[in-house]
């Protein structure tokens, strides 16, 4: 901080979006497509295959495949480069490594039996489901300021800022980090290797934060000979725990063929919501002051309806083809709509035990390009940011190897996805981001095959 500089800084700003809670829903509600590498390669499309842990956590039906008992962990390097179209902003990567899926299956298995019930299976495992960790950078020119819509909206900020209409240069920075884990208890039944049914019980764990810096300047200089600006820098923690059930079945109608079905229901938890931010601004006066503590306040979360169906056909013993369509349905947010996604996977074993395997994923998204945005200055809450979020694809391939006692696996994930960003209500050209997302999986795991 110079001399030169007149700070003004809000102690208490009383500024939220009412889209919060939405885009709040739509954060801690994506999903990606992340897992063992077997199903990473596959593309996730696994509903009706079964026989994989992460193959479980979407249909629970895929656990009466299993026929032995089995230790399985992932681990998972991830690199994402986020981008700004326009201006010249380079990629920003962000570099992670994690673990992403850790099992234990429990198979109770008469191998002499063809009919009736021929296994009890159970699980425990945990799954990553989604992760945050992202850097944003993005510059502008000749946007809609903040400074008269705050006036508008009737914000009273206690001191002067600049009220011009627009903004001759802006930017802004964005930091995210955080994950969805879900703790899993699982139960699958194989009943005359015709019929697969399972059972799961699910608690999810969110961890969202997120730090951003808003800056505005203007044509208009002070006394000093320097331009006005305004700058909102803010801090958002989200953070709670939602518990669901999933149902499953897959039904092989002959040898070659199986269909899958499941059903997860919206989860029941709550998630606590932390926010902060100061303004400050250059004008023709000195005022100085703290950044308020962290407002917390609490409310529920149900998480979307989920349902997935697959068909599956043997290529004789040389691999197989699947394909899937799940559908996510968000009940009564107004501001998101039904998520669809298509995913493709062919697996082919050119030799005993050794199989490769690839697919493709194609997934819409929540966001309403038409969803209402207007800042509300009785809520405190400050991040006047919001995304859309446009719809996201996968390609994978995948190579793996299995022992009478042990399995490896390998496969490689490359994701794109464009979104925009608002700086605030008053915006009407975002910035534009495409993500790139690199992901490397490997998998090992130890088990007994019987005969």
């Amino acid at each position: 901080m110079t001399k030169k500089r007149n700070i003004l800084v809000l102690l208490a700003l009383s500024i939220a979006v009412l889209f919060a809670d939405a885009q709040d829903f739509e954060r801690l509600s994506e999903r990606t497509i992340m897992g063992t590498a077997r199903y990473v390669g596959m593309g996730g499309a696994m509903t009706a295959i079964g026989g994989d842990p992460s193959s479980v956590k979407d249909n629970p039906a895929g656990l009466g495949l299993y026929r032995r008992s089995e230790v399985m962990f992932t681990i998972d390097c991830t690199i994402d480069n986020v981008e700004q179209a326009e201006n010249g902003v380079p990629a920003t990567p962000y570099k992670r490594g994690m673990l992403p899926q850790a099992s234990w299956v429990i198979s109770f298995c008469d191998y002499m039996r063809d009919r009736g019930v021929v296994s009890n299976n159970i699980m425990f495992s945990y799954n990553r489901l989604m992760t945050y960790n992202r850097t944003i950078r993005a510059r502008g020119n000749n946007g809609a300021a903040l400074g008269p819509l705050l006036e508008e909206t009737g914000v009273d900020l206690g001191f002067p800022y600049c009220t011009d209409p627009y903004n001759v240069i802006n930017s802004l920075d964005l930091s995210e980090s955080g994950y969805v884990g879900e703790y899993s208890f699982d139960w699958g039944m194989n009943i005359s290797h015709r019929w697969y049914t399972g059972l799961g019980l699910r608690l999810q764990s969110f961890s969202f934060s997120s730090t951003g810096d808003y800056y505005e300047q203007f044509e208009r200089k002070n006394a000093d000979g320097h331009p006005f600006d305004i700058e909102n820098e803010t801090s958002l923690l989200l953070s709670g725990v939602n518990c669901n059930l999933a149902i499953g079945l897959i039904y092989r109608p002959v040898q070659w063929a199986r269909i899958g079905f499941s059903l997860q229901t919206p989860s029941v938890g709550s998630i606590v919501t932390g926010s902060s931010g100061t303004i400050s601004a250059l004008t023709d006066s000195v005022r100085y002051s703290k950044a308020p503590d962290l407002a917390e306040s609490s409310k529920n979360f149900h998480s979307p309806l989920r349902l997935s169906t697959g068909l599956a056909f043997q290529l004789k013993n040389r691999g197989m083809l699947s394909l899937q369509y799940d559908y996510l349905h968000p009940q009564k947010d107004a501001y998101a709509k039904d998520v669809h996604s298509l995913r493709a996977g062919i697996e082919v074993i050119p030799v005993e035990r050794l199989y490769i395997n690839a697919g493709y994923a194609y997934e819409s998204t929540f966001s309403r390009n038409d969803a209402p945005f207007h800042i509300d200055p009785t809520l405190d809450r400050q991040d006047t940011y919001y995304q859309h979020l446009q719809s996201a694809q996968y390609a994978s391939v995948g190579l793996g190897y299995r022992g009478h006692y042990f399995i490896v696996q390998a496969a490689y994930q490359y994701r794109w996805q464009k979104f925009d960003v608002y700086a605030h209500e008053q915006v009407t050209e975002p910035y534009h981001f495409s993500a790139d997302t690199h992901r490397i999986v490997l998998t090992l795991a130890w088990h007994r095959e019987w005969p």
